[in-house]
């Protein structure tokens, strides 16, 4: 049996060479959706439009892979075995203060957007943050674009006031990329049982990674990764959840990043040492555990790709 596979968040190399074979790691029977990372808060709009216009170069020109920024291309490739590409921004610095870049993204292939990366902006607080105040004016008034343009409003990186101002602001549902459960894993990145019903509560999914901090103690394993599955399973149902790996395919840079960016990264990300990261390998045998667990056919597919794919189909223009 073919269920569709959707990865709402993982990392290439943001470089002007990354290799895009790399995303055939998530090939597989019945093909694969997997949303690219092209910017967060040290990029500015030209480093942004600079990656998205090497990823769609070499996306374009290879064999087995392609571009799809509507459900209906999604569908269409996918039976291929393809693996299906579109993007999405982890910070709004890459809009340069300009609400009409959120229309200039979304027509490149930016399907999601969060407002705030670990620390505080213009749009809203961090989830590093002392102290959130929440979203901003000029944050509310990108979500609204956001709404109005189709693009996915994304809760994860953000502190806990603003992403339940996040629910509480877009009129559409809205999601959380790649955030597993604070009530598992009291770790700041994660989010709290509240931020999730209410994430839920709009029609939204969350996104469970696998990454080893998130998880546990540095824990990337496949049996960490079902238990935050399980545990947003049981505290808002099955339809809202899904999988956002965040697997970073620059582990080595990942690192470089953390000892360069300091205020972005702290202790809570440094303390286990070297992060570990759920390979794509092992994310693909989400599918076979959770039929092992027995779970419903129908809760399978939704977790597996179909969530993902329902909030997208009524989100995106």
């Amino acid at each position: 049996m073919t269920r569709p596979f959707w990865e709402q968040h993982s990392c290439l190399p943001l470089t002007l060479d990354a290799d895009v074979d790399d995303l055939l790691r998530y090939r597989r029977p019945g093909g694969a959706y997997v949303c690219v990372n092209v910017g967060y808060a040290p990029h500015t709009r030209e480093d942004s439009l600079a990656y998205i216009g090497h990823f769609t170069r070499a996306i374009e020109a290879h064999p087995d892979l392609a571009l799809a920024t509507t459900v209906g291309e999604i569908d269409a490739a996918v039976p291929g075995d393809r693996v299906v590409v579109a993007f999405d921004l982890e910070d709004s610095r890459p809009l340069a203060g300009d609400l009409d870049m959120v229309r200039t993204f979304y027509d490149l292939g930016v399907k999601s957007l969060l407002p705030s990366y670990n620390n505080g902006n213009a749009a809203g607080g961090g989830c590093l943050d002392a102290v959130d105040t929440g979203l901003t004016p000029w944050g509310r008034d990108l979500v609204g674009r956001m709404n109005e343009v189709g693009m996915l409003v994304d809760g994860s990186h953000c502190g806990t006031r603003t992403g339940l101002d996040l629910s509480e602001v877009s009129e559409q549902p809205m999601i959380y990329s790649h955030s597993a459960m604070r009530g598992l894993w009291d770790h700041p990145r994660n989010i709290t049982d509240e931020q999730a019903r209410a994430c839920a509560a709009t029609g939204g999914v969350i996104g469970i990674p696998g990454v080893g901090i998130f998880l546990g103690p540095n824990t990337a394993t496949l049996e960490a990764f079902i238990a935050h599955i399980d545990y947003a399973v049981n505290l808002v149902g099955p339809a809202h959840v899904g999988i956002g790996s965040d697997y970073s395919f620059d582990a080595e840079d990942i690192m470089k990043e953390l000892e360069d960016n300091p205020e972005l990264f702290p202790e809570e990300y440094t303390r286990w040492g070297v992060i570990q990261f759920v390979e794509p390998e092992t994310t693909l045998l989400i599918e076979r555990e959770l039929v092992g667990r027995g779970y419903p056919e129908e809760t399978v597919r939704g977790i597996l790709g179909g969530n993902f794919r329902r909030v997208a189909a009524q989100v995106w223009k």
